[in-house]
């Protein structure tokens, strides 16, 4: 017997791609070489098979009987044919993406993981050369799945201030999904929000830059580790659509994009890991972000040296020609598309199809054009294991039988974040409720719409709120205790008299008359109002739910203004994705907590703020707006964006600022400590505070970092965030707080659209929030002007000394 002949079968059948000795490019190339044209425009594509999200979609069962008609994409009905492409047909030159498997229908994970495994079969058995599929799935709150954990909406975690929090969220959400098969996840959303009207703000981690460049950072760090794939979107300038319209033209030169809106993005590549992005459906200043060479190819690519995939948001290839009119027919649309940098078409094949290789042998397309994207993708299939000679369909989903998609684990962790989440706004004399005896028996009377509704706590992609919608036998899929629930088991002396009131929309006041009795005979009212998460006008907030102005949906106002008419105590919970107008609330409310959807334990930590037993830590990631009007409000103005100069009626000032929240004890920062009054322009300070407790109870403070750049070429922000720190204390106790700031941190873009580091003085601010700054400095950079790249500086670092300090989060 020869050793030929003592060797394996399956060894000696492993062809080059599949030799895990060799390098990944190697491997790669060796398919790429062995594929036929048809093979390789096949591995753009994408199928969403089983698609139930409209009635015009093929292969599903359908909705029920009294369900409503949900859309998850814009005008998804036209292009619901796709959907009518039998399975033989559209894997028969092989395929790049399965789009949402688990995500579309209520299945349980060995059902779902069953339909991966048929699909994936099919899609191998119909390739040559035996290559799988990545599936992909939507986790911006959590898996979109049933039954899995609804976590806070992305604008919570951006309320805690804390990466470190949401890189273990993410963490957990890969592990559910990499279990049942899943190897993409379409998250983070990295927009930074212009404008709070616009009705994806619940999606995004709020108003500044390097917040949501943190926090994002943390999750793709988080979801990676995993092994699954994050996808950062929009890129770019989604979120400043022109009067807040979902999709609008976006009306923002190259230099506010690339200050305001890039920087998350370039930060999550650089410190994360992001292995792909999805492009944005807007355009910005004329040209539609899924046709820009210069943002896919040249800033992304050649700038930032990023080398995994961009996958198109749904349908936006085809968009280019049915919306922004800049290609004939989906088929341009697919060449303008794949030309500028998109590598695959999601949800399923319209513009990257068959006619790819056509136009490639007639010689309108480079093959090299085709061979780039197809490269892309293959080095992400073979780092996922796909290539690999063992790889199986069935190995693949091999964690299904035993995952539990709302663990106990979960819980725990959605607890924490909703916990760390809520924002109190002011206490007043009437909070907490739970005082020194929660058995104190005492009437509380709860009212509004989202007191006794778990679903508002869950955002638009949240599978309750995203699918079930169109299946209502099913309930929520998971266990969601309401504020009503919570607030019975957290004061059990008190007497709890609900009245919902009204609806979160409509003009429906039928139910005052009960609420007001409730208040009017009970101790203290508290009042939990807000938004109810939908898509595309189906919601108050959510994709496609903008709203006019900022006033609190429905009749939700008048009805807390009659319930602070009765004279009872009014306590006012709103539990919401964008932050709403509250200057005539504030004006007779004993009380204000701020919930940004705090997902499925919401419930237990709305009420554990409110008895006290939880001690709100939460800090405001937008500012909320005294008045409904006077768009946008963010803080990151020039000084004629703000009230400074009385030169207009209309006062931007907001009612509470950026980086806000108050707490059950209280904190003080002070000694301002800058290591050097004059550095180089490639140089670097430190500047040093003490934050101390002051209360009597122990507490946590985000200690907040901000610099305004005194005179410069073009207008820049009075003053923007550098660097934070959470820090929790016990009474009395102090901490030093020193930040590391590298004078690339000053870096803006100039009048020739480069990114300058230019001398002068820099002032420097510390304190709590945007508007709560006690500490200010200078520090005077010298030397000449300095252009900068991607290899800047993208953080400032922190360190926290002195007790409490092990408790602090480093940004």
């Amino acid at each position: 017997m020869t050793a030929l002949d003592r060797t394996p079968t399956a060894e000696r059948a492993v062809r080059p791609w599949q030799d895990l000795a060799l390098a990944v490019t190697d491997r790669v190339e060796a398919i790429l070489a062995e594929m036929t044209l048809e093979e390789k425009v096949g591995q753009l594509g994408s199928r969403w098979f089983g698609n139930d999200m409209s009635p015009a979609a093929g292969g599903g069962p359908g909705p029920e009987p009294g369900a409503e008609s949900l859309n998850v994409a814009p005008m998804q009905d036209v292009f619901a044919a796709s959907g009518t492409v039998p399975l033989d047909e559209a894997v028969r030159h092989g395929l790049g993406h399965l789009t949402r498997v688990h995500g579309s229908a209520p299945v349980t994970p060995a059902e779902g993981a069953a339909e991966v495994v048929r699909l994936q079969r099919a899609v191998v058995a119909a390739s040559r050369l035996g290559i799988p599929a990545i599936v992909h799935e939507e986790c911006l709150t959590g898996f979109t799945a049933y039954g899995a954990t609804v976590y806070p909406a992305a604008i919570a975690w951006a309320a805690t201030f804390d990466p470190e929090l949401v890189e273990r969220m993410a963490a957990a959400i890969g592990r559910d999904m990499r279990a049942v098969g899943a190897h993409q996840g379409l998250s983070p959303v990295l927009d930074v929000v212009r404008d709070y009207r616009w009705g994806r703000v619940e999606e995004t981690m709020g108003e500044d830059p390097y917040v949501v460049a943190t926090l994002g950072a943390a999750y793709v760090r988080g979801l990676e580790s995993a092994g699954i794939i994050a996808t950062l979107k929009h890129f770019a300038g989604y979120s400043a659509s022109r009067a807040a319209r979902n999709h609008g033209p976006v009306p923002m030169g190259r230099r506010e994009l690339t200050d305001m809106i890039l920087p998350s993005f370039e930060t999550a590549i650089a410190l994360g890991g992001a292995r792909s992005v999805m492009n944005s459906y807007s355009d910005v200043d004329g040209v539609p972000a899924g046709a820009d060479p210069w943002l896919l190819t040249e800033v992304l690519r050649e700038e930032w040296g990023f080398t995994g995939t961009v996958v198109s948001d749904y349908w936006a290839v085809p968009f280019l020609a049915t919306m922004h009119l800049v290609a004939a027919d989906p088929e341009e649309a697919g060449v303008l598309a794949l030309g500028a940098g998109i590598d695959v078409e999601l949800p399923d094949t319209l513009g990257f199809g068959q006619h790819l290789a056509e136009r490639v042998r007639r010689g309108e397309l480079s093959e090299a054009v085709v061979d780039r994207a197809v490269r892309r993708l293959l080095t992400q299939k073979v780092e996922l294991g796909l290539l690999d000679p063992d790889w199986t369909p069935e190995g693949s989903v091999a964690g299904a039988g035993s995952v539990d998609l709302d663990s106990p684990a979960n819980r725990d962790l959605a607890r924490e974040l909703a916990e760390r989440s809520i924002v109190l706004l002011e206490a007043g004399n009437v909070l907490p409720l739970g005082g020194s005896d929660p058995m104190e028996e005492r009437v509380v009377a709860l009212v509004g719409p989202a007191a006794h509704d778990a679903r508002t706590f869950m955002g638009c992609y949240a599978f309750p709120n995203h699918v079930l919608p169109r299946h209502p036998g099913l309930g929520l899929g998971i266990e969601a205790p309401t504020v009503l629930d919570a607030l019975t088991a957290e004061l059990p002396g008190t007497e709890i008299r609900y009245a919902k009131g009204c609806d979160v929309r409509g003009e429906d006041r039928s139910g005052f008359a009960d609420a007001i009795a409730a208040a009017r005979d009970a101790d203290v009212c508290v009042a939990v109002v807000g938004d109810l998460a939908g898509l595309f006008g189906q919601g108050t907030s959510g994709e496609g739910c903008d709203a006019d102005d900022l006033r609190l949906p429905g009749v939700q106002a008048d009805l807390l203004a009659e319930l602070a008419a009765t004279g009872t105590p009014l306590v006012v919970v709103v539990v919401s994705g964008r932050p709403y107008a509250l200057g005539e609330v504030h004006a007779y409310a004993a009380a204000l907590v701020q919930a940004f959807m705090p997902g499925e334990e919401g419930g237990a930590a709305i009420a554990g703020v409110l008895s006290g037993r939880v001690q709100p830590v939460g800090r405001l990631p937008v500012q909320i707006p005294r008045g409904p009007g006077g768009q946008p409000g963010t803080y990151l103005q020039p000084p004629l964006g703000t009230d400074s100069h009385g030169i207009s009626n209309l006062d931007p000032t907001p009612l509470y600022p950026f980086g806000h929240g108050a707490s059950y004890t209280t904190f003080e920062v002070t000694d301002l400590r800058l290591s050097h009054d004059e550095v180089p322009t490639d140089g670097e300070f430190a500047a040093t505070v003490t934050v101390r407790n002051t209360g009597a109870r122990a507490g946590e403070e985000v200690v907040q970092l901000y610099l305004h750049d005194v005179l410069a070429q073009v207008t820049r922000p009075v003053r923007q965030l550098t660097g934070y720190a959470r820090v929790r204390l016990e009474p009395g106790e102090s901490a030093g707080v020193r930040f590391h700031v590298h004078a690339d941190r000053t870096a803006f873009t100039g009048r020739d659209l480069r990114r300058v580091v230019e001398p002068g003085e820099i002032e420097v601010l510390a304190g709590t929030s945007a508007a709560e700054l006690p500490c200010r400095g200078v520090v005077r950079l010298t030397g000449p002007s300095r252009h900068v790249g991607h290899d800047r500086r993208l953080v400032t670092p922190v360190e926290v000394r002195g007790r409490g300090g092990a408790d602090a989060v480093q940004s």
